[in-house]
This record gives structure tokens, sequence and C-alpha cells, in this order.
């Protein structure tokens, strides 16, 4: 953090006009602003990096028009089960031994069931051994449900927006937005962290983007990350055929919310496989500090762990290190879970 640059302040009170008024600076305007806001609070040569990985694919119950996963649709993905829970801890254990500092785990549910919870409790507390940040994204929960996430020691909770209110209900009609919102309530209740975001390429406006960073930035606390994501589009899913999104409209909805939201991270999410290199540097410019690493992002492409590697090298971009104190005993348990998977087709090299 540069301590010569003034922090602004945080709001919670962002108007319609007051956003639309960012979207349209110059270019390099609103590029320069972001910077600066980003420098107020963040290393600007650092960015947080996860592995995501896919615990039950397949076969959800919602409609959402942008999802492969959607059982509502044919788009030729294989259903899976649930995944056992070794299995889940093998896949962080190779995550950590390749650098990333945060485990997150997505289920393709409406909601976890009675049945299924008990196994997702094991999961976060058996990453959190290992020394990892836990992630999970597992749907609409109950309060129940979440406070025994939070007993269990999971650090995020993943439950995205997606879209304005105003737009919402033009990709997604099997949940409303209000619950979403509880969800996340819920979450932020049991003293988790929060990651919320959004997409962007789905037909909606500049409004409906003002609208959904609107909503994010109004919380009583802002998410602690937001993915920014672009539509990556799938073949059988009714946003298939939408427009590719403008490089420089994405890159101003990521400085815009780096503006709104100072102090969370800003995560460049799906759709990287479709940015080049030039489109991602502009991106971590504008103040998108955090990614997903690795060869895929629950069921659609991401970039090689390799290839980003290069990237932030030839950008003077490390890592964003996680403060804890590695010892023997997480040491000892990675190793013993990189034997055991050694060979494992399991996981698809996430980092």
């Amino acid at each position: 953090m540069n301590a010569s640059v003034a922090a602004p302040a945080t709001r919670h009170d962002w108007t319609l006009a007051e956003v639309k008024a960012l979207f349209e600076q110059p270019f390099n305007d609103l590029l320069f602003q972001a910077q600066s806001v980003h420098r107020a609070h963040f290393d600007p040569n650092r960015v947080q990096v996860s592995t995501l990985l896919s615990i039950k694919t397949g076969a959800c119950p919602e409609d959402c028009k942008y999802c492969p996963q959607s059982g509502h649709y044919n788009t030729g993905l294989d259903k899976q089960k649930l995944m056992e829970v070794q299995k889940v801890l093998e896949a962080a254990a190779e995550a950590k031994a390749i650098g990333s500092t945060r485990f997150c785990m997505g289920a393709a549910w409406k909601h976890p069931s009675a049945k299924d919870m008990p196994y997702v409790l094991e999961m976060v507390k058996g990453v959190k051994k290992l020394g990892l940040e836990t992630c999970m994204t597992l749907g609409k929960l109950t309060q129940e449900q979440t406070q025994a996430l939070a007993d269990a020691g999971l650090d995020y909770y993943n439950h995205n927006l997606d879209t304005s209110p105003e737009f919402y209900g033009n990709i997604i009609t099997t949940r409303t937005y209000s619950e979403r919102l509880q969800t996340l309530a819920y979450v932020r209740e049991a003293g988790m962290k929060i990651c919320s975001g959004g997409i962007l390429g789905m037909g909606e406006s500049v409004d409906d983007r003002a609208g959904l960073l609107i909503q994010l930035a109004n919380l009583p606390e802002h998410p602690e990350s937001v993915p920014i994501n672009m539509l990556v589009k799938v073949k059988g899913t009714p946003l298939a055929e939408e427009e590719d999104v403008d490089p420089f409209d994405f890159i101003r909805t990521l400085a815009v919310a780096r503006i709104m939201m100072p102090k969370s991270h800003v995560r460049l999410s799906a759709g990287r496989e479709q940015m080049n290199e030039q489109m991602q540097a502009l991106a971590f410019m504008a103040g998108a500090n955090s990614i997903f690493y690795g060869e895929k992002l629950l069921t659609t492409k991401n970039p090689q762990a390799e290839k980003d590697m290069q990237l932030f090298k030839r950008l003077g971009i490390k890592p964003e290190e996680r403060e804890e104190h590695a010892d023997e005993v997480h040491q000892a348990a990675i190793e013993q879970a990189l034997v055991e998977q050694r060979d494992s087709q399991l996981f698809y090299s996430a980092v």
C-alpha cells in the first residue's frame, strides 16, 4: 500500500447517476482513478491466486441461462455426484503445493441437502488443516446451514448476484434476487467473508452493470471478493449466441468496481481464456488483483497455470502470499496427499 496516496472513503450510498458518470469518463482518466484507489489499499504488483474445484457437477435444477450445469439445457456436460471427501483434499493439497492460497469448492445445487451437508463440512475442515483459505459455492443456504459452515471454519462463501435486479428476471426465474441477498445476509451474520459479483455479456445494458455494482457496494459491508466474469458462451445454453463484450467495456467495469469497493479484491474470473495478455494487463492496471488459477473454472476452460506465471513474470507481478505460519503438520499432510494422488486423473491441474 502506498501511504503517499490518500485513501478514499469507503461508501455504501452510491447512486445510479454517480456510477454512470464513472463509466462515462475518458478511458485513461478512469484507469488512472482506479489505479490510484488500488494503490491506496493494495500492493499493485501482487495478485491473490485461487483454485476452483467442482465437487458436484451438472443436473442443477436452476435455469440460469448462462450455465452449462443447468439441468434445463443440453450442453453435453457429464453429470457427476458429490466427490468423496478424500479426493477433494488430495486436490486441495496439490493446489497448495503449486501456489494457491485459497481453495474454492463449487457444487451444482439449488441448495445443499441434509444428507450432503456432513460431507461438505468435512471438506471444509480438511482443507483448513492443509493451511489453505476455504471458499464454497453451494447455492441458497438456510441460516442453520450457514452457521454450520462457519463453525466448520469456512472463510468465504461465494454467491453471485449475476446482474442488476432489473435485468435478473431475463436470466434466472428459479431463484429470486431477494433470496440471493438473504443468503449473503446469513453469511455475513455468521461471521464469514463474502465473495459476490456478476457476469458481463448476457445482453445487459450499462445501467445494468452499474446496478449490479451498486447492489454490491451498497451492502452494509462490501464483499471481500468481487468476481467480475465475462460470459463464457456454451453451446446449448440460451446465451450461446450473445454478442461478445467489448474489451474496453469489460475493463471499464473492473475499474468502476475498484473505485466503488476500494478494499475488496476484484477478481478477474471466468472468461480469461478469451482474453489476450494485453487485455489481462489492462485488467490488473484497472485494479483487478485476484484470479482463478489453472486449467478449468468448474466446467469452462481457464488459461493454463504456466501461462499465468509467464505473464506475471513479464508484468513484474507476484502471487499474494497468505499470512500464515506453515508448520510441520501442514507440510506432512501436503506431502502425504500428493503421494496418494500422484497418478490420479481426478484433479485437472487446477494449478
